[in-house]
C-alpha cells in the first residue's frame, strides 16, 4: 500500500508513536474513525489532543464515528478525502464487525488514493488478514488475562482488512496479551504475528518494519518440535528493524 501503515499497541504516553502516519499525511486531514459506544465524542477528543501533542495542526483530526452495530462503507467514509486514516481503540469485535465485508474496497481506495493507514489497539489488530479479535482461553486453558478478553472466552480468529499478512495482538507487556499470540500461531489459527506493547508503533514498508515509541514489538513464528504445537518468539527494540516476510525465521 503506498500510503503506508503503522500500528500502535495502545498507551497514551508516547505521542511519537503518531509520527508514521503524520508524515505520511503530509499535514492533511486526518479521519479517527471510532465505534460510539455512548461516548464517542470523548474518545474521539483523546485521539485529537494525541495528534496535536505529536505535531498535528489544531483542526487535524476529524471525527468519524460509527454507532453500535453499524458498518462501514469505504467510499463514504473517505468521500472527503482524508490525507491519513486513524482506526481507534475500543472493543475489538466490534470493530472487526464495524469493518466485516468492506475490507477488499477498503483497501483497495486506500491504495489507489495513496492514504496511509495507521490503527491503534483495536485498529492495529484489524489490519491484519486474521485477526485475533480476542478471547482468554485455548481449549479451556488460560494463555492470558481473563480481563483482557474483549467479551469473548475462547481465543478467537475473524476476517481482518489484510492491509497486513501477519496476525496483531497490542498492549502486549501491560496486559500479557502475548500468550494469547503465541496460543494463535502454536495452533495453527494464524501463520505467524506481532504482539505490540503499549506506547510502541510497528511502521510497516514491505516485508520489513521498524520499531518506534518506547515499548517493543515480539514476532511469534511457528516452530518445528518434533511435531508439537509450538512457536518461537523474538522480541525488537526502538529503532530496529523487524524482518515480517516469510518463511519462517530459522
Amino acid at each position: 500500500m503506498s500510503g503506508g501503515i503503522s500500528l500502535v499497541g495502545g498507551g497514551w504516553d508516547a505521542p511519537e508513536v503518531y509520527g508514521p502516519l503524520l508524515r505520511a499525511a503530509g499535514g492533511g486531514r486526518i479521519g479517527c474513525v471510532v465505534v460510539d459506544e455512548g461516548d464517542g465524542e470523548e474518545q474521539f477528543a483523546r485521539y485529537a489532543e494525541a495528534l496535536r501533542n505529536a505535531g498535528a495542526a489544531a483542526d487535524a483530526a476529524v471525527p468519524l464515528l460509527v454507532p453500535p452495530g453499524g458498518r462501514i462503507e469505504p467510499d463514504a467514509l473517505l468521500a472527503d478525502a482524508p490525507a491519513g486514516l486513524l482506526v481507534c481503540g475500543g472493543l475489538t469485535p466490534a470493530y472487526q464487525q464495524a469493518f466485516a465485508g468492506c475490507a477488499e474496497r477498503l483497501t483497495g481506495l486506500l491504495a489507489e488514493q495513496g492514504i496511509p493507514y495507521a490503527g491503534f489497539s483495536a485498529g492495529a489488530v484489524l489490519a491484519a488478514r486474521r485477526a485475533v479479535v480476542g478471547g482468554w482461553l485455548a481449549d479451556g486453558v488460560p494463555v492470558c488475562p481473563p480481563d483482557t478478553a474483549e467479551d469473548l472466552e475462547e481465543v478467537e480468529v475473524r476476517a481482518g482488512l489484510g492491509l497486513v499478512p501477519f496476525a496483531v495482538d497490542v498492549h502486549a507487556a501491560q496486559w500479557g496479551t502475548l500468550g494469547r499470540l503465541v496460543a494463535a500461531v502454536s495452533r495453527g489459527s494464524v501463520r505467524y504475528g506481532v504482539a505490540i506493547d503499549e506506547n510502541t508503533v510497528l511502521e510497516v514498508t514491505g516485508r520489513t518494519g521498524r520499531v518506534g515509541g518506547r515499548g517493543r514489538v515480539h514476532v511469534v513464528r511457528p516452530a518445528d518440535d518434533g511435531g508439537a504445537a509450538a512457536a518461537v518468539v523474538r522480541s525488537y527494540a526502538p529503532g530496529e528493524s523487524v524482518p515480517l516476510g516469510q518463511p519462517p525465521l530459522p
